[in-house]
C-alpha cells in the first residue's frame, strides 16, 4: 500500500496538503471586508458565516474555538483576521499565533472599511508570496488527520459504500494515522453496539454520556427525531428507520479501538480513532472537522450529497450505480462496483487508500474544482 504522500510541514510540525491564505472574519459584517480583500489578492480565500455578535457562554466559547481552529489548520499557510474591534479580533489571531504561522490582525473601529482593506490587502499580499515561497515535502498518511461522515445516505451506503471506508478506515489506523468521526444523533439504534468499540469502559461510558446529553436536549424541546432522522432523501433511498441507518453509518468506522471522545472542534491529542460530539448536518460537520484539524473529510454517500469546504478537501464515496451515473460529477470514488459484485470490499478499500494519497499529493477533489466551500459553525444558544 502507497502511503508516500507530499505536503507542507507547518512550523508546529504538523503537515498540510493545501497551503492557503486564508482572509477570516470574525464575525458577519466583515465579511464585505474580508471579501474585497480576496478580490483584490491573488492566492487568498475568504469564507462566509453569519455569527460572532451577541453570543455568550458555550456557544461564544464554541464560536473562538472554531475559528481558531480554522486558522489553526495545517491545510492554511496564514492568516489575515479582520473584525469590528480589536478585543475579539485579536483573541482570533492570537489564538491561531500560538501555531507559529504568520497571522495578522484589523479591525474596522475608527478605520472604516477603505483603511481597513488597504491594510489588510498590503499584508495579504506579503503572505500569498510567503507561502507561494514554501516547498512541498515528503510526508506519509501516517502524519495526517482525516475527518470521516456520510451523507444522504441509502441502503447502498450501509452495504457498501460504508463498509468500503471501514476497511480503508482501519488501514489508515493500523499505520498511525489520526481519524474523526461524529454524527452523534445519527447513532442512535447503534449506540449500544458502538460503545463496545472503545478502547476503555471509561472511554464508552463518556460517550455514552454524550449521548444521552444530545438525545435530552432534542426530547427537552418536545421533539423526537421522526422527521429528520431518517430525512427524506434516506427514506426514499429505502432507509425506513433510524435503527437502520444508524447501523449503517457506523460501517464505516471499521474494527478499530475508539481512543478519544472530543467535545465539538476539539483537537484530538493522540493517534487514532476519535469520536467527535457533532450534529449530522453535513457542513457543520465538516467544518468542525476541520476546525478539529482534519486535512480531509472522507465522505460516503448513496443519494448524492456536493457539500465541501473552504480550507480541506473533501472526498467522496459512492456506491449506488445511478447516483454515480447522474451526480458523477460530485463523486470522486465510484463503489458501485460492490453492488454488482464486480469488487470485492478489499478491493474497494484499495481505491479509497489510493483516492486519499492523489488528494493528498495535490490532486483536487470533486468538491474543489466545483468550488464547493460550504462554511456552517455549530450554533448552540440563541443570541443574547
Amino acid at each position: 500500500m502507497n502511503t508516500k504522500i507530499l505536503g507542507y510541514r507547518r512550523e508546529n510540525g504538523r503537515i498540510g496538503i493545501r497551503n492557503h491564505v486564508l482572509i477570516l472574519p470574525l464575525d458577519a459584517v466583515s465579511y464585505t471586508v474580508c471579501r474585497a480583500v480576496s478580490h483584490t489578492i491573488a492566492g487568498t480565500v475568504s469564507i462566509y458565516h453569519p455569527y460572532g455578535r451577541m453570543q455568550f457562554g458555550a456557544d461564544l466559547d464554541l464560536h473562538f474555538r472554531t475559528l481558531i481552529g480554522t486558522g489553526s489548520n495545517p491545510n492554511v499557510a496564514a492568516v489575515i483576521v479582520v473584525g469590528i474591534e480589536p478585543n475579539w479580533t485579536n483573541k482570533v489571531a492570537d489564538g491561531i499565533a500560538k501555531t507559529g504561522k504568520p497571522v495578522a490582525a484589523f479591525w474596522t473601529d475608527g478605520n472604516g472599511d477603505f483603511k481597513t482593506i488597504e491594510m489588510a490587502c498590503r499584508k495579504a499580499k506579503e503572505f500569498v508570496q510567503y507561502a507561494t515561497a514554501l516547498e512541498k515535502v515528503e510526508a506519509d498518511l501516517s502524519d495526517l488527520v482525516i475527518g470521516y461522515k456520510c451523507g444522504e445516505s441509502d441502503t447502498t451506503s450501509g452495504l457498501a459504500a460504508n463498509p468500503a471506508a471501514g476497511v480503508a478506515c482501519d488501514r489508515l489506523i493500523k499505520i498511525g494515522a489520526t481519524v474523526m468521526f461524529g454524527e452523534t444523533p445519527e447513532i442512535t439504534g447503534a449506540e449500544h453496539i458502538l460503545v463496545k468499540h472503545f478502547a476503555t469502559p471509561e472511554l464508552g461510558e463518556k460517550f455514552l454520556a454524550v449521548f444521552k446529553n444530545y438525545l435530552d436536549l432534542i426530547f427537552s424541546k418536545g421533539e423526537d427525531l421522526l422527521g429528520s432522522q431518517p430525512n427524506q432523501g434516506n427514506i426514499a433511498g429505502g432507509i425506513s428507520t433510524i435503527e437502520e441507518k444508524a447501523l449503517g453509518n457506523i460501517q464505516k468506522l471499521g474494527k478499530s479501538p475508539i481512543v478519544g471522545v472530543l467535545d465539538t472542534c476539539e483537537e484530538p491529542k493522540q493517534k487514532g480513532l476519535h469520536f467527535m460530539n457533532t450534529s449530522s448536518a453535513a457542513a457543520d460537520l465538516v467544518t468542525a472537522m476541520a476546525a478539529a484539524g482534519a486535512v480531509m473529510t472522507v465522505f460516503t454517500t448513496g443519494k448524492g450529497n456536493n457539500v465541501g469546504n473552504p480550507i480541506t478537501p473533501v472526498l467522496k464515496l459512492c456506491a449506488n450505480p445511478k447516483a454515480c451515473h447522474l451526480a458523477g460529477e460530485n463523486i470522486d470514488v465510484n463503489l458501485s462496483g460492490i453492488m454488482s459484485r464486480e469488487i470485492t470490499l478489499e478491493q474497494a478499500g484499495d481505491r479509497i487508500i489510493d483516492a486519499i494519497v492523489r488528494a493528498s499529493r495535490g490532486q483536487y477533489t470533486a468538491t474543489e474544482v466545483l468550488k464547493h466551500d460550504e462554511f456552517a459553525l455549530t450554533r448552540l444558544f440563541p443570541q443574547s
